[in-house]
């Protein structure tokens, strides 16, 4: 019974230490703490904030907290990098938090420098913090679209079906540029706006054009710092036709100054260009998006380059990398159907398949499937 009291005793000063420690916090700083829906929110607006939330990017995720860490210790760690607009905690039932935060700063250059700063920053005796980028996803992956349907019919009719689309992008078949490909990216006005639709849209509920689709947050598009970006020499370019060959790309792209392509690497229907100077790939870039190439009008961007290193990312309702994706009924895919979603929702790019055959030595003959997904074998070049 003394060991009980003794325990509860102690768990009352922690409490009182911890609620005294953020009181002092709030009457330094002005902010104010709230708890809703299992988090508790420091902030979201500051004191004296005029005007909208901070811009897309300025949000970083910060995990592998100790589960004893609070506002306390966090807001201060984070002030040194800019002003915060807010921190949002997860909590546990036990008033601990559930090993990590995000932390919105007032704009995008302060959310970089703190994710560069504190990312496996030693918090305390042996415990390293965990820091990416945080993305509030507005894109849903729709799949199971006939490939008939054109983009200005898919965009109406996502229009009728749910809120706030602002866009959807459709892709054109590989084989047949008059379809596409079976699967579409709405583009939504908010993260809430999304997540409705998603609700909506789950397994079951609605039909387009009497065809059962498969819904899923999709993969945010990479978000890539400008001082990077300043030094890419490598174009993207897609839309190509299935036979256009990399000689072709490379005598188009070497058309404005010859010789300034080091080399091209096609994959299906899209293709890196590697430029050996990046004036040369900006000029190529604005003469030559839109034009048309063996009958298909490519699409030219600059390559965004990948970070290995923080290439896992945490998104407002994907939870990192990976969801579940919502169908109505798997059955009716094909594995290569399968495949292809997965790869397109994740941006893996289109598979590529390889057939492979040999002679055994007992004469019979041996075959060999291979597939391989560009995204992956770029990033892991030895697997």
């Amino acid at each position: 019974m003394l060991q009980s009291d003794a325990c509860s005793d102690l768990y009352s000063n922690r409490c009182d230490c911890i609620e005294a420690a953020l009181r002092s916090l709030m009457q330094r700083t002005g902010y104010q703490l709230r708890q809703e829906n299992g988090q508790r929110r420091y902030g979201g607006p500051p004191p004296g904030w005029d005007g909208p939330p901070p811009e897309r990017g300025s949000e970083i995720f910060v995990g592998k907290l100790p589960r004893d860490l609070f506002e306390d210790e966090l807001v201060p760690l984070c002030e040194k990098f800019g002003k915060i607009y807010e921190v949002r905690m997860m909590m546990d039932f036990n008033g601990n938090n559930r090993g990590y935060a995000f932390v919105t700063f007032s704009n995008k250059q302060e959310a970089r420098a703190a994710m560069k700063q504190l990312n496996n920053y030693e918090i305390r005796n042996g415990r390293l913090l965990g820091v990416c980028a945080s993305v509030d996803n507005c894109r849903l992956f729709v799949g199971g679209i006939p490939k008939t349907k054109k983009r200005e019919e898919i965009l109406s009719e996502m229009k009728k079906v749910t809120d706030g689309v602002v866009d959807v992008i459709v892709y054109p078949s590989a084989a047949d540029k008059s379809k596409n490909r079976g699967f579409a990216f709405v583009e939504y006005e908010s993260h809430r706006a999304a997540a409705m639709a998603r609700r909506k849209l789950l397994p079951g509920r609605i039909q387009l054009w009497g065809h059962a689709i498969a819904v899923d947050w999709a993969e945010p598009e990479v978000e890539v710092d400008e001082d990077t970006m300043a030094t890419v020499k490598i174009l993207y370019v897609r839309n190509l036709m299935l036979q256009t060959t990399e000689e072709t790309i490379e005598k188009e792209f070497n058309s404005l100054k010859p010789g300034a392509v080091e080399r091209v690497k096609k994959i299906r229907d899209y293709a890196f260009v590697h430029f050996t100077q990046r004036e040369d790939a900006i000029n190529a870039m604005k003469a030559l998006n839109g034009k048309v190439v063996d009958g298909s009008p490519i699409e030219v961007t600059l390559a965004k380059p990948v970070d290995k290193d923080s290439y896992v990312r945490y998104t407002r309702g994907t939870g990192g990398r990976g969801g579940s994706l919502l169908q109505t009924d798997y059955t009716s895919y094909t594995l290569g159907q399968v495949l292809e979603e997965l790869c397109q929702k994740n941006n893996w790019g289109q598979p590529v398949y390889q057939l492979h055959s040999a002679i055994g030595p007992d004469q019979r003959q041996l075959f060999l499937y291979k597939i391989t997904i560009p995204a992956l074998a770029t990033q892991y070049p030895n697997v």
